[in-house]
């Protein structure tokens, strides 16, 4: 068995230099992502927002993040502690997605800046963006049929992009003669460095008005802080115990249920998270790395605390992971994994509030469970989004419609963006009626999305809950599960496919469960 734990800081700040601070940081993270979305090329990046911003102090602890990817955010700290490693000199900036340095799937690239602070490293500013093609064997680097890494694209463990300030044009050159889409690509990277340049400016500042110890003793106190509420939270339920099973409908490869187990226990403040009896890594790329699994975790607790806690690494701190040597949710080299980061996480979820409830804790019902991925690629082209679809009801009321749920968090995909930069017409755009399940409060419904292709392309699709619908709760009715068509014919949950020119893929997402007997 493998157990995953962290240690504990014992620093306080009062309330008032709490909310004071932690907002002055998170403010700091949201003005990254500003300029990552105001700067990027990609819809993928500038209207969807599938990207994260977030701030490390010089130790590797997340400090501050901004409301944006749970997938992405809860997972970063793994890339900055693989790039402490290759001993960074101040202003440094770094490049890497390999999923055996602290990354999640290929197409998530991640930079992280050593914020300079003289001849010191005051802390790391961190982006990581989806990027819609970094090579591999299918356009949009997400494969249906990978059964290792190298397949789904570039592999880059933290690589240094500038020495100092110095760009290191040699290796943009080489990343960039590796994708389907460099122009795209090289406008995205130029964004994220902005992003990381605006975090640095503004934790630089910080230092200019407050001075290093001050800043520090800012830093350990906001995530005691937040390690403190996290334990008084888990402390309030403790003695809860609770059992969980789910599965994943197949690795892409396989239609095999994956089977997924968790026994959670509450005690002492402390959330136990014990994986045994999960399958082992699978052929296809659903696998997912321990990062992703965390991240899972960390927005399960996150979820169970007050909106005014900040953050930060201190509520991973009360969290111990237990997973089998040989896990799908803690996967090694060679596995792929592009599908892991984003639907093993979403189940993950599932399974964890479900042990959650069986523990007596007040959930809501399951929402989609899905992100509903779809990649078009062509020539000189790719376009991947995600699709949202109906959260579960709970106790306070119904369900949304048509919203990214779980380890999801980004925008849909504006139709005039998308119709303007790629061969594609959307047909159809809809709430999916009726789809969410029924109860004394409804799920919410899923959509209905319908793409028409302009030109011959490849088409990818990797979604879930297409045999097994989001459970009601309380007695409320399971959601609907989702479909997927190609030209009205049934397409499978994981699959890809040639287009002609005039074919239409239409992807039917899944609703949420309800809540109550009706």
């Amino acid at each position: 068995m493998t157990q995953h734990t962290a240690q504990t800081d014992p620093t306080a700040l009062d309330p008032l230099e709490v909310a004071v601070w932690a907002s002055t940081m998170a403010m700091i993270a949201e003005e990254m992502g500003a300029v990552l979305i105001r700067g990027a090329l990609s819809p993928n990046i500038r209207e969807r927002r599938d990207a994260s911003c977030a701030l490390f102090d010089a130790e590797g602890e997340m400090v501050a993040q901004a409301a944006h990817i749970p997938v992405h955010l809860g997972a970063l700290p793994e890339a900055v502690r693989a790039v402490r490693a290759c001993a960074p000199n101040p202003g440094d900036v770094f490049l890497l997605n390999s999923p055996w340095h602290g990354g999640s799937h290929l197409p998530d690239l991640t930079m992280v800046e050593a914020i300079a602070d003289g001849d010191h490293v005051a802390g790391y500013a961190v982006v990581r963006a989806h990027h819609a093609d970094v090579g591999g064997m299918s356009p949009g680097s997400m494969p249906q049929g990978a059964t290792e890494l190298v397949q789904e694209g570039l592999i880059l463990p933290p690589v240094r992009l500038e020495r100092a300030g110095v760009p290191d044009d040699d290796l943009l050159r080489l990343i960039l003669a590796n994708v389907r889409t460099p122009d795209e690509r090289r406008g995205d990277l130029a964004a994220q460095r902005a992003a990381c340049a605006a975090g640095a400016a503004g934790w630089q500042t910080l230092l200019a008005r407050h001075g290093r110890d001050r800043i520090a003793g800012v830093v350990h106190g906001l995530v005691a802080y937040a390690e403190r509420r996290a334990t008084a939270r888990l402390q309030a339920l403790d003695g809860a115990r609770g059992v969980a099973e789910d599965v994943l409908e197949g690795d892409g490869i396989s239609e095999a249920l994956i089977p997924l187990r968790l026994a959670l226990r509450i005690e002492d403040g402390h959330l136990h998270l014990d994986f045994t009896g999960t399958a082992p890594m699978v052929t296809g790329n659903v696998n997912c790395p321990i990062q992703v699994t965390r991240a899972a975790a960390l927005f399960v607790l996150r979820s169970l605390l007050d909106d005014d806690v900040p953050t930060n690494a201190g509520i991973a701190r009360p969290i111990t992971i237990v997973t089998p040597d040989d896990c799908c949710i803690a996967a090694r080299s060679p596995a792929a994994v592009a599908a892991g980061n984003v639907e093993m996480s979403q189940r993950l979820t599932d399974l964890l509030f479900a042990a959650l409830a069986d523990a007596g804790v007040e959930v809501p019902a399951q929402g989609q469970g899905t992100m509903n991925n779809i990649t078009f690629g062509g020539s000189g082209w790719t376009f991947y989004e995600t699709l949202g679809g109906g959260q579960g009801a709970s106790a306070r009321g119904p369900g949304p419609d048509a919203v990214h749920v779980g380890m999801s968090n980004t925008r849909n995909t504006p139709i005039e963006s998308l119709e303007r930069a790629y061969p594609i017409v959307i047909d159809r755009y809809a709430i999916r009626r009726g789809s969410g399940g029924a109860g004394v409060h409804r799920g919410g419904d899923g959509v209905v999305r319908a793409y028409r292709v302009l030109a011959p392309c490849t088409v990818t699709v990797l979604t879930e809950r297409r045999a097994r619908a989001p459970r009601g709760a309380a007695g409320g009715g399971d959601g609907t599960t989702g479909e997927n068509r190609l030209n009205g014919a049934s397409l499978p949950a994981k699959c890809r496919r040639g287009l002609a020119t005039g074919d239409i893929v239409e992807l039917r997402t899944p609703g949420g469960g309800g809540y109550g007997a009706s």
